[in-house]
């Protein structure tokens, strides 16, 4: 099926792989693409880049190249909202065609990288990424492949949801109430509700009305049923998530009769963070961590929410692996293990 000649002989053939030309430091990619009809003035250059010899492929029936595994794995594994272009040195690449959160299912992705010859790599799932990001790559190991296998990672994701996913951000309509004596009574400027605006606005969504409330269980029940009365798809309570005795915001939110889901998240910072729900609203009370950092658990949970992604406490209970920050210098989330 393969059979290697010497450049100089390879003059007026067709390349059947792309060829990659690396230069230390500086470059390394495809110096040569799959199908180029080989010149004399080729020869040179190849040997340049170290090919003194090339591969001709007469592949049998049965088998499959590089170019097109990938292309069919590709194919198979790519849910909405994500595209794919050409093979690039036998590997293709899977990216976001919009923002949103994305999704890997990892059994599956287990299972895929279990066939023979099959590569996917993937981002860790559950983040939020922008359009344009590279998500996934995939490839076959050799030159080429037995067809068969290609048809069996084919029947493995007809019978599952796509292996990725991407789900664009719901724009929702977020009420935030700030508890606190010291803002309620203007002894001091809030500062956290510029903040929490600026986050979900940066996600599409708009907090389109602010409560500021005492310390006192009753307003802030009171302030979470005017929220939904007013037609709240989220409610985002700040203030007062901590032990001491006048941090009453936890139990205001019960009082309010939301089911609590989550109190307490094993993720530093983020831990103070309370997640609960009521008549179909999500609610979310934030540790003050999340004014200070850029990443905490509010990165971790909210993009979730606003792609309409149900969350458990078996979900928060999950990021305590690798739930601490490492505080790097320049915070790069989401390209870290932050939560993941």
């Amino acid at each position: 099926m393969v059979e290697i000649i010497d450049v100089e002989q390879a003059v007026g053939r067709v390349l059947y792989h792309d060829i990659t030309r690396i230069v230390p430091g500086e470059f390394k990619g495809r110096a040569y693409k799959k199908g180029h009809h080989i010149t004399l003035d080729d020869v040179p250059r190849l040997k340049d880049i170290g090919k003194e010899r090339i591969y001709v492929l007469n592949l049998p029936d049965g088998y499959i190249h590089e170019d097109e595994a990938a292309q069919r794995i590709a194919q198979a594994i790519c849910g909405p909202n994500l595209c794919f272009a050409e093979p690039n040195q036998g590997k293709i690449e899977l990216k976001a065609e919009t923002e949103g959160l994305l999704q890997i299912d990892v059994g599956l992705l287990k299972q895929l990288n279990g066939l023979p010859d099959v590569t996917i790599a993937t981002l860790h799932g559950n983040q939020p990424v922008t359009a344009g990001k590279v998500v996934a790559g995939t490839r076959i190991i050799p030159l080429f492949t037995e067809e068969h296998h290609l048809q069996r990672l084919e029947e493995i994701c007809r019978d599952h949801p796509p292996l990725i996913t991407l789900t664009p951000f719901r724009p929702l309509q977020i009420g935030l109430i700030t508890t606190g004596n010291e803002i309620f009574y203007g002894r001091i400027p809030d500062s956290f509700g510029p903040l929490v605006k600026t986050k979900f606005e940066a996600w599409g969504s708009e907090v389109f009305c602010q409560h500021l409330v005492p310390d006192r269980v009753p307003d802030i029940v009171e302030a979470i049923d005017k929220l939904l009365g007013d037609g709240a798809e989220m409610i985002v309570l700040t203030g007062g998530m901590s032990v001491d005795p006048d941090d009453l915001t936890p139990a205001g939110i019960r009082a309010s009769g939301a089911r609590v889901i989550s109190y307490g998240a094993p993720t530093y910072p983020g831990a103070m963070f309370m997640l609960a729900e009521l008549r179909g609203v999500p609610m979310v009370g934030l540790p003050g961590c999340a004014m200070y950092h850029k990443a905490t658990i509010v990165e971790l949970i909210i993009p979730r929410l606003l792609a309409g992604v149900s969350v458990t406490r078996e979900d928060i209970i999950a990021l305590g692996h690798g739930g601490i920050c490492a505080s790097c210098q320049e915070c790069r989330y989401p390209d870290c293990g932050f939560g993941k």
